[in-house]
């Protein structure tokens, strides 16, 4: 830290103590990225239909943009050292949207447009959160700065490679669900 007064919090430091930055970290922006993250795993591993997965991907969807105006607030409050969360927050949102709308107003390629763009926000939101936070956790306090950047894109694109060339999007295999 820059000598700036800090508040320490089940051993997590926070860099101020103005009661409003506080209650806001506490109070949205923490509960909205639990509930997120949670969701937006749950719509993930969900079987990708109308019902539960079109459900809390629209949850996940809205507790995102929360996400990202608090977020936003928060890097106002300390632009200088947040900036970069900010930019991060803002594509995190914008492929969320991307994705949404793909899905939304069936643009060509929807399906994979939809998968990258959900996908893609999935990591960015836990990029943030490990450039933010990885400094102080456990295993990560160890890690290069950079690879708190890193290991969510190495882990997560992969995974959205695999999506985009599993069935029924896989070019060589027939459309599955067509033939019902």
């Amino acid at each position: 830290m820059t000598g700036e007064e800090t508040t320490i919090v089940a051993g997590i430091e926070i860099p101020s103590t103005d009661h409003f930055f506080l209650a806001l970290i506490f109070g949205v922006h923490i509960p909205l990225g639990l509930a997120s993250v949670a969701i937006g795993a749950i719509a993930m591993l969900s079987q990708k239909r109308r019902g539960r997965h079109s459900r809390l991907g629209t949850i996940y969807f809205w507790c995102l943009l929360a996400l990202f105006a608090s977020a936003t607030l928060l890097s106002l409050m300390r632009w200088a050292e947040n900036y970069h969360l900010f930019v991060l927050g803002r594509l995190s949102f914008a492929c969320a949207w991307i994705g949404r709308t793909a899905l939304r107003h069936r643009w060509r390629y929807w399906v994979r447009v939809h998968i990258a763009g959900m996908g893609l926000s999935y990591i960015l939101m836990l990029v943030a959160f490990y450039v933010d936070n990885g400094k102080q956790l456990p295993l990560w306090k160890d890690l290069p700065h950079f690879m708190y950047w890193l290991i969510p894109l190495a882990v997560g694109i992969p995974l959205i490679v695999r999506a985009l060339l599993w069935p029924p999007l896989a070019p060589a295999r027939p459309d599955f669900h067509l033939m019902r």
